[in-house]
């Protein structure tokens, strides 16, 4: 540094150079020390007041560099906050893809954190979600799974516990969540993923065309008024046919849980036992299942699921159709107003209608948890169900999640059609002892609660679907399905 530059930047230096020259100046000169005192006095007094606003100078420079660099900080703070996203796994049905598009243009600008999905059908959102959590991959911050995949999941450590987070939370309030749906979601009292939807299942029928279906019906009834309407117009009914054991397996399961049927013996300790296929009562529920949909089924019923059965129920194509409650809170308003709802039909058991939740969860592999649970906080809580009631009415509301939306007058009114019917049919599913004998595993209605029924189910329901099809016998099907479900008995 040149001593210009030094002076310039330090300007207390300038200052006491000049007294040490006059000092030196005085001593040398004797007779002229006390004029030159005075000019040296004079001089210092000129150079600390130039010191001085130097000083100040330096201080106000310092100040505003100090501010700038605060500002700069703000900038890059609301740049990252600007930049933050996450990756969310969905399926494709129509509450949930609206729910997708509420997020930007509710949730993105609200946080600043933009969500980017990635809506699948059904089957393959299970293989994909599975394979990534299960090995710690970081594509998704969030997943949308269900009720039999949250408590093994979570087991595993493979989820972010949810109850700290809520807790934390001004808006989820925990305690609102329905108790059998909480209970479905926990280990061990800890809730691993949050419901965005629960349903139960029950029977939706024409009232312009049917009126002597029972309130709480059998499966023959409901076979015998499908066949009395069934018309080259109209199929008397849809039921699942595609394959995936949370399709076509979820719709039969429950029907082979209220004829007397098992997919596997439990043993003592829970483990799966020895493969139930091969039994009467097998066999007797998956030929009245394929006989009805040939009977009075829908075309192309082997590839028909959740959103196919909703679109020929909507177009008037169908008289009845067994599904999921939520279907109910979809309909368009012509629609509702010409249908009446039946619990889930039965045979052996008290009742049968299934329990699940679409839930979304945290992987532990998120690189980003504070803004994925921001999303489910959003997404799940009471907040939301007024977002949609404003957006698309108190009937479109998700349903079976909270206690409150079923304590709203408004919600009831408006869904006064399905709204209690669907409570009372989440209440009576039997996920504890779905049929007439025990199960291995974790609690489940229309799934074995075992890691191995994905894949089991998957495979043995392509079986079905193609027997379904007419392209295999449902006694080839049995026996290969047999030998499947007797690969993973213990």
């Amino acid at each position: 540094m040149s001593q210009d530059k030094r002076f310039r930047s330090k300007p207390w230096l300038m200052l006491m150079s000049l007294l040490a020259a006059f000092a030196l100046v005085a001593t040398a000169c004797g007779s002229d020390a006390t004029d030159l005192a005075d000019a040296a006095t004079d001089a210092a007094g000129d150079a600390a007041d130039a010191a001085g606003d130097a000083a100040g100078d330096a201080a106000e420079a310092v100040e505003d560099a100090v501010t700038d660099d605060g500002d700069d900080d703000d900038a890059m703070e609301e740049e990252a906050m600007e930049d933050r996203s996450i990756t969310v796994a969905l399926v494709g049905n129509d509450n949930i893809t609206r729910m997708g598009e509420l997020a930007a243009e509710y949730f993105t600008p609200e946080t600043g954190i933009e969500v980017n999905l990635t809506v699948l059908d059904e089957q393959t959102l299970r293989e994909v979600t599975t394979r990534d959590v299960g090995a710690g991959g970081e594509q998704f911050d969030v997943v949308q799974i269900g009720m039999y995949e949250t408590p093994q999941f979570g087991a595993n450590g493979w989820l972010v516990g949810l109850n700290d987070l809520a807790a934390a939370s001004d808006t989820y309030d925990i305690d609102d969540l329905i108790p059998a749906v909480r209970n479905g979601l926990s280990v061990d009292g800890e809730l691993y993923s949050s419901p965005f939807y629960a349903e139960s299942s029950f029977v939706m029928y024409r009232s312009d065309i049917i009126d002597n279906m029972p309130d709480a019906p059998t499966w023959e009834e409901v076979a015998a008024i499908a066949r009395e309407v069934d018309s080259d117009e109209m199929a008397g009914i849809c039921l699942r046919g595609k394959p995936g054991w949370g399709d076509l397996g979820a719709a039969f399961t429950t029907v082979l849980n209220t004829f007397g049927g098992t997919w596997w013996l439990a043993n003592d300790d829970g483990s799966i036992g020895a493969s139930q296929v091969d039994q009467p009562e097998f066999a007797e529920a998956l030929n009245f299942y394929v006989d009805l949909l040939n009977d009075a089924g829908e075309d192309d019923a082997a590839n028909s699921s959740f959103n196919e059965c909703k679109t020929l129920y909507e177009e008037g194509k169908v008289a009845m159709w067994y599904d999921a409650t939520v279907a109910a809170s979809l309909f368009p308003e012509d629609v509702v107003e010409n249908t009446a709802f039946a619990l889930a039909p039965t045979k052996e058991t008290a009742a049968s209608g299934w329990l699940w939740a679409w839930t979304l969860a945290i992987p532990v592999s998120t690189s980003d948890q504070d803004a994925a649970w921001q999303f489910i906080d959003w997404a799940t809580n009471a907040g939301y169900h007024e977002i949609i009631a404003e957006e698309d009415g108190w009937r479109a509301v998700p349903p079976g999640t909270r206690k409150s939306l079923y304590e709203r007058d408004e919600y009831l009114e408006a869904a006064d059609a399905f709204a209690q019917r669907t409570l009372d049919a989440m209440l009576a599913a039997p996920i504890d002892n779905p049929g007439t004998e025990p199960r291995p595993g974790l609690p489940g209605v229309q799934y074995v609660g075992v890691p191995e029924f994905q894949d089991v189910g998957t495979r043995c329901t392509e079986l079905f679907s193609a027997a379904i099809a007419g392209s295999t016998s449902v006694e080839d099907a049995l026996a290969d399905c047999h030998i499947i479900a007797s690969e993973v008995s213990n």
